[in-house]
């Protein structure tokens, strides 16, 4: 009695207290997430499951636990944003290519729904019960509001919410593991960058920009040298390649082998030791006034007879194409006369502020036009309004400003490394949130006698989901494991899925590409969907 008599007063400090309660949910639940059973562990999600497991306790005394909507929005939002910001570029260059998935993914939820509710009524379930379930079992809080508001039962809708919500975590988690498992063996890796000094042996004088277009101007030419004692310029495109010359190309590998077997061979001499006449160097990118700007845009070959052979943003690599947008926080790798470099240090920055600028103007307007859209109400056929939700809305506005970079004078993305905190924490945030929420619905609905129904029809609902976008995108689409697993995630709107597939792959970006190509569609989609389904 005693110890429950200390546990009842922790809760009701708890519940008086619930920014101290998120923070305890975060502390605790991330020390479990980095507990790995044979290289295993959850990861961020650990903290949703200690959520569930702390309110669904504190409900069984009769206290409420929860961390507060308004924070919970906070956190989802920043999540989306920051995601939205660094899957920008690569998301409207990869949308051409996801048509089908899309419309695929559209498409099993409205046969997860069917199924759901053909199977729901042989069970003898009502339609608000089947509704809720559904929303539960794609995870999704926006839809139960439409479920429950067509349905005109929005409690029970609730109920089947709740308890079909687990497995929807849960069974989306054991697909995102599926798919990393065979991501191993991925295809669609970026190819390491290399560089290679070449020696020409072609005599029909090939212009340099000849050569870029035919390597589809996925490669930098960064230095050239007249012979054999020469000195060493920045190649022009208008400059030929003549025989016995050396040019030192940068670029992913196979490309790079490729302008060997192009120009002539692969020489042993390196062009980028002798520092004599051209210099090399790392800057780290915190002038506001580049950011937000293509490589093309900085004037580098006319202003400082420069180039920029690569960025590195985060852990990776990338070849430094002329309609790059960089970002505060990039490192540039530039090419130049050694005289030069120290007025081009300046120009960049080169200052470690570069690395975590919060960037407040974009940031705040960002949020607040992402939320605005977000909550717009939406006419819909049958006459009812629905809304986006503030999440779809500031990661629509995150890809555009991570599209664009700069408006006017306003650079529109964020540092990197920037993004990986809000990211992170407004994740986090969010997971205790959700966790709370259903941790205190869980306990009262196990109360009803069908609880063992309306979890096996949101298994049902989940496994149609996760088995069927994982067929369809492995063999139909041949999209890659590591890839998947974040459009699992994002097809499920879970955070959870998208965290677990992070630190399994040390945040790959592959996976946050995947997850941000398909949520704004799959929020919408089963908002849809649950309002059809609610309202028969």
């Amino acid at each position: 009695m005693h110890g429950d008599y200390i546990v009842v007063k922790i809760f009701e400090i708890l519940h008086e207290q619930p920014v101290l309660f998120l923070f305890l949910l975060i502390g605790i639940g991330m020390a479990f997430g980095k507990v790995k059973i044979k290289g295993i562990g959850l990861g961020a999600a650990a903290v949703l499951f200690f959520a569930i497991v702390m309110a669904a306790w504190a409900q069984s005394f009769g206290i409420e636990l929860q961390v507060t909507k308004q924070l919970g929005t906070l956190g989802l939002t920043l999540f989306t944003f920051a995601i939205g910001i660094n899957s920008g570029a690569s998301f409207f260059h990869n949308l051409k290519t996801a048509v089908g998935p899309i419309l695929t993914m559209v498409a099993f939820y409205g046969i997860a729904a069917t199924l759901g509710l053909y199977v729901g009524k042989a069970m003898g379930m009502d339609v608000p019960l089947i509704a809720g379930t559904f929303a539960g079992a794609v995870t999704n809080t926006p839809a139960l509001a439409a479920a429950g508001e067509a349905s005109g039962d929005p409690a029970t809708a609730t109920v089947g919410y709740s308890i079909a919500y687990l497995f929807g975590v849960i069974g989306m988690l054991a697909a995102s593991m599926a798919a990393l498992h065979y991501g191993r063996n991925d295809k669609d890796a970026p190819s390491p960058l290399s560089n290679r000094t070449i020696r020409v042996e072609r005599d029909d004088h090939p212009f340099v920009g000849d050569i870029y277009e035919k390597l589809g101007e996925k490669v930098s030419f960064s230095r050239l040298r007249r012979g054999e004692t020469g000195p060493i310029t920045r190649p022009q495109m208008s400059d030929t390649l003549d025989p016995g010359d050396l040019v030192t190309v940068v670029g992913p590998r196979e490309l790079v082998a490729r302008a060997a077997t192009e120009l002539g061979h692969a020489s042993s001499h390196s062009l980028m030791q002798d520092r004599s006449y051209l210099d090399f160097r790392r800057m780290t990118i915190s002038n506001p006034k580049v950011a937000g700007r293509t490589v093309a845009s900085l004037g580098l070959a006319k202003e400082f007879s420069a180039t920029i052979s690569r960025v590195r943003r985060g852990d990776v690599d990338m070849v430094a194409e002329p309609g790059l947008v960089l970002q505060e926080g990039d490192r540039v790798r530039v090419v130049a006369p050694t005289s030069k470099m120290a007025e081009i240090t300046k120009f960049f920055g080169d200052s470690s502020h570069g690395l975590t600028d919060l960037n407040p103007v974009a940031l705040g307007l960002g949020m607040a036009i992402g939320i605005a859209i977000g909550e717009l109400p939406i006419l819909t056929p049958s006459g009812e309004y629905f809304s986006i939700g503030s999440a779809a809305g500031t990661l629509i506005i995150g890809l555009v400003f991570g599209r664009i970079g700069r408006i006017g004078p306003i650079a529109t993305a964020l540092p990197f490394t920037t993004c990986q905190v809000i990211a992170e924490l407004g994740l986090l945030i969010f997971l205790a949130q959700a966790g709370a929420k259903a941790g205190g619905q869980i306990l009262n609905a196990f109360t009803s006698g069908a609880w063992v129904n309306i979890f096996i029809l949101g298994a049902i609902m989940t496994s149609t989901m996760a088995i069927g976008l994982y067929v369809t995108m492995r063999w139909v689409f041949k999209m890659g494991g590591t890839k998947l697993a974040g459009l699992l995630g994002g097809a499920q709107t879970q955070p959870a899925v998208l965290a677990f597939a992070n630190g399994r792959t040390n945040s790959d970006p592959r996976v946050a590409l995947g997850y941000a190509l398909v949520y704004p569609v799959a929020m919408v989609g089963k908002i849809v969907v649950a309002q059809v389904l609610g309202g028969m």
